[in-house]
């Protein structure tokens, strides 16, 4: 995990590495960009909004997932009720180095400029192509977000990653 705590922006990198799928394997998980629900954690909902799935300049609505801070909670019955939701634009896709980038256009959770780009790299991650496997990285840049704490995003977005990975290579090789 690298970190950089601006009083701009923070920026993050998360990394997991699969020992048994290989990047091209894992790639086209990513390219359905309208169907993160079925491999990220906690995400009830994703669908296109706008755009051909894949496609640069496509927007997806992910609604359901466990964000929220506590300060929306409702002090007399408990966390809000509201769903926590993003509008989310995918920006780039580079289909020869396995990178994406996306850009959340509108959201309740408290998200200002936010930026991630996800790349599968062949091997052991960090670009080296070696050995088997590979490695997913996951780079976020955003305001900070009142009421939370950037290492606590970076734990959730950590166990995100790794949860999500394993259920892509699980579906290639089945349930271990």
């Amino acid at each position: 995990m690298d970190q950089n705590l601006s009083n701009q922006k923070w920026q993050a990198k998360v990394c997991t590495r699969l020992e048994k799928a290989e990047a091209d394997q894992i790639w086209p998980f990513f390219l359905d960009f309208f169907g993160l629900h079925k491999w990220f954690p906690g995400l009830p909902a994703c669908r296109g909004v706008h755009g051909a799935n894949g496609e640069p300049g496509c927007i997806r609505y992910c609604s359901g997932f466990g964000l929220k801070q506590a300060a929306n909670a409702d002090s007399e019955s408990g966390p809000s009720s509201l769903v926590s939701w993003s509008k989310e634009r995918l920006v780039a896709v580079d289909h020869a180095q396995k990178t994406f980038t996306y850009e959340i256009v509108d959201c309740n959770i408290g998200f200002k400029s936010y930026v991630s780009t996800i790349k599968v790299v062949p091997g052991g991650g960090d670009g080296d192509g070696g050995g088997g496997g590979c490695a997913v990285e996951w780079w976020i840049s955003l305001e900070p977000v009142e009421g939370c704490e950037l290492e606590d995003l970076v734990v959730k977005y950590e166990v995100g990653l790794r949860l999500m990975v394993k259920k892509m290579e699980d579906a290639i090789f089945g349930s271990s």
